[in-house]
């Protein structure tokens, strides 16, 4: 694992069903981008059978899942009762460590709390148990994931960027205010770390999805970079890590000549 470096590593062979990589998998992680699957998920449960979508829905989710959009998530997560939305898909889903933000920030969404291990049960959900309709609408956005997101971060890091297509994936990334930058710590940020016990200090940065023919694969690495990582050196990093995981049935991406 790249020095200075916090993960939590999670890789399912669908095929075998077992685990090929599981270190860390139950640290808590603050979410970032990937509550997003659990967001989309919320909104799309009670609409069956059909599970048909008004035309802003669609255009929102869709936004939200391909190029991870802050402002779809927001008007959700304000909608749908803030951590009242994390509590009922955790308990739908049986996820045993996710939750929703901090009570002193009911309105940060990417506040929520994950582990490793929850992210491959709710890929699992969506894989083996979520009506077809659901199924097919977020795993075909995350499969249509574009490079950039709407906020102009550069997305394709970790999963697309060492393994071949067929992928689906679902990124996320906190404390970065650019490629080149980091934001700062405030002065109660470690304060309130070791109070609501998630990490909210060090640049989050995370890759999650599917690799494989019929996503044979869950692959789910949740990091946290030292303080002051550029996002550049956070991307090579989580690369590095990604690309040492066993992963059955993926592609290599050759290196560039």
């Amino acid at each position: 694992m790249p020095a200075g470096m916090t993960a939590g590593v999670a890789v399912f062979d669908r095929r075998t069903g077992a685990f090929t990589e599981r270190t860390g998998a139950d640290r808590p992680f603050r979410s970032a981008s990937v509550v997003k699957l659990l967001i989309a998920l919320d909104v799309l449960w009670d609409r069956g059978p059909a599970y048909d979508l008004p035309p802003d829905d669609r255009v929102r989710l869709e936004l939200m899942l391909t190029a991870s959009d802050d402002d779809a998530a927001s008007h959700y997560w304000t909608e749908r009762g803030e951590s009242a939305l994390v509590t009922r898909m955790a308990g739908r889903l049986g996820l045993r460590s996710t939750t929703g933000p901090p009570p002193d920030f009911p309105g940060y969404w990417g506040y929520s709390a994950i582990t490793a291990a929850d992210t491959v049960r709710i890929y699992r959900y969506l894989l083996d148990s979520a009506p077809t309709p659901v199924r097919e609408f977020v795993m075909g956005n995350l499969r249509r994931s574009v490079p950039y997101g709407t906020d102009g971060f550069f997305q394709h890091f970790g999963i697309p960027a060492v393994f071949e297509r067929p992928w689906a994936v679902k990124q996320g990334w906190s404390g970065f205010s650019s490629p080149a930058t980091t934001t700062a710590p405030g002065p109660d940020d470690r304060k309130r770390a070791a109070v609501t016990g998630i990490d909210l200090v060090r640049p989050a940065l995370h890759t999650t999805g599917t690799v494989g023919d019929g996503d044979r694969c869950i692959v789910v690495a949740l990091t946290l970079q030292p303080v002051g990582t550029t996002a550049d050196a956070g991307y090579a990093a989580v690369d590095d890590l990604v690309r040492s995981l066993s992963v059955p049935g993926a592609t290599p991406k050759r290196p560039p000549k």
